[in-house]
């Protein structure tokens, strides 16, 4: 039998249906399972154990009642630094932020509460969000429990760490760029980014989404079914839909076109280690009876600079409002990246705007023959943990994004799925991307091939439990 620590959401539930298992009995074990690994990941914020059990003592009477109060009752999860919890502060990963205690929860943190679902920490990220790796300015250095010299990368960094080493079966994340997933796939999780407005966030953001990291997309759809729900504090939200997540298992590959990338077109080059693993998850679709078509690439230069060099911009602007000791606080990297962008004119600065556009409109017009686009989700492996970056420049800072940031800015649903590991042993994630609003196809499509691929290796061990 698994640890309780490796059971997923859905076995979890069906355990507290049976009364097989307690809330506070999987809390518990979860709890101890986290002192074992903590040390090593510096994965949390906000820690509470006595918090975490008593949420799962009220879950624990609700059970007995037999009046569970949503589909997550009971079930551990996390959330990440950046998305506001009442009463805690939001120190957005830099020792910067002015620690006041928030208002409300947002969005994706007050349906997991309304579902129930026992919230055990928050989850560490580096500064503002704008590295993807776990280097922090706030929190202590994140690192990947694949290999702890190697960094989990971000900005969910602690979320896919803790999924990876069993801190329970949910984690809630935020992607702009690629922060779910490149992290699931450095550290062999699943990990969704919504189509932009799916699942409801604040502060609302071009490109920006929240989603579920788990070990599998039957979890990331429990999930979704949480986190879809409406709220009127996003006013880039979908209308609310009626969508069968519970469907997630029914798809068949057979005849659905798919593109395949392999060359990004720009930034780092694959590695030839990512490219097998990712071609040869593309055989086992043709061997599902998928048509898979080989695709040029069409994110430019030009568009990733243009990106990169607006949000230089934007936060230059967000670090000149902080007082100067503040500023001294952000991350040297951050800092010398961000204010890079003062040397830019308006005429520069309204290029680069463009190349958000023209980013959509190219991603939009390649993908529009396919049904899904296969893809590494990162050139690379993952990177050492004390770097910034893999380039470690902060004037070239985005060379490991070009596969996943068109995605957000097409606002297509996009996810990353374990298809295989390096020869050192670090996880490889493949990209598969679906058509604007197709969420539940791109589950559908990520659990199928879950299935073709079969098990994945043996979740890593805390270190003292592996002598």
């Amino acid at each position: 039998m698994n640890a309780l620590h490796d059971l997923s959401a859905r076995d979890l539930l069906a355990a507290y249906r049976a009364r097989s298992l307690s809330p506070v009995e999987v809390t518990q074990a979860l709890l101890d399972h986290i002192a074992r690994w903590e040390p090593h990941l510096a994965a949390t914020w906000l820690l509470r154990p006595e918090a975490a059990l008593a949420q799962a003592r009220a879950s624990e009477a609700r059970w007995l009642r037999g009046a569970p109060c949503g589909p997550l009752d009971g079930v551990p999860a996390t959330v990440k630094d950046n998305i506001a919890t009442q009463g805690d502060p939001t120190p957005l990963g830099t020792a910067a932020a002015e620690l006041l205690p928030a208002a409300a929860d947002a969005p994706p943190a007050a349906r997991l509460r309304e579902a129930g679902a026992v919230v055990v920490c928050k989850t560490t990220m580096p500064d503002y969000g704008m590295l993807s790796s776990g280097l922090s300015s706030f929190h202590k250095l994140a690192r990947n429990p694949w290999d702890l010299g190697k960094t989990p990368g971000g900005s969910s960094a602690g979320a896919g760490a803790a999924a990876a080493a069993g801190y329970g079966p949910l984690h809630l994340g935020t992607d702009i760029g690629g922060s779910i997933r490149l992290p699931a796939g450095w550290c062999g999780v699943f990990g969704l980014k919504p189509s932009l407005g799916r699942v409801p966030i604040d502060p609302p953001y071009t490109g920006r989404a929240a989603g579920p990291m788990t070990r599998s997309a039957a979890d990331a759809a429990l999930m979704m079914q949480v986190l879809s729900q409406p709220d009127a504090r996003d006013s880039m939200s979908l209308p609310p839909e009626p969508i069968a997540w519970e469907r997630y298992a029914e798809r068949s590959l057979q005849g659905l076109r798919v593109g395949l990338l392999l060359d990004a077109g720009c930034g780092l080059p694959t590695d030839p280690e990512v490219r097998a693993a990712v071609a040869s998850a593309a055989r086992l679709f043709e061997q599902a009876g998928a048509i898979v078509v080989p695709m040029r690439p069409f994110l430019t230069r030009q568009m990733l600079d243009g990106m990169d060099h607006f949000w230089r911009m934007r936060s230059h602007m967000d670090l000149r409002t902080l007082a100067p000791d503040r500023q001294a606080q952000v991350l040297p990297f951050i800092r010398d990246w961000a204010m890079s962008a003062a040397a830019l004119d308006g005429a520069q600065v309204f290029d680069a705007s463009q190349q958000f556009h023209a980013t959509r409109v190219a991603t939009v017009r390649a993908c529009a023959p396919f049904d899904y686009v296969l893809s590494p989700v990162a050139p690379i492996a993952a990177f050492p943990a004390e770097l910034p970056s893999p380039t470690n420049d902060p004037l070239r800072p985005l060379e490991h994004i070009a596969f996943t940031v068109p995605f957000n800015m097409s606002e297509q649903p996009a996810a990353s799925v374990n298809c295989g590991y390096t020869a050192s042993g670090l996880p490889i994630g493949l990209q598969i991307a679906g058509r604007r609003f197709d969420d539940l196809g791109v589950l559908q499509v990520a659990h199928a091939f879950e299935q073709m691929r079969g098990p994945q290796r043996p979740w890593p061990l805390p270190p003292a439990a592996s002598v």
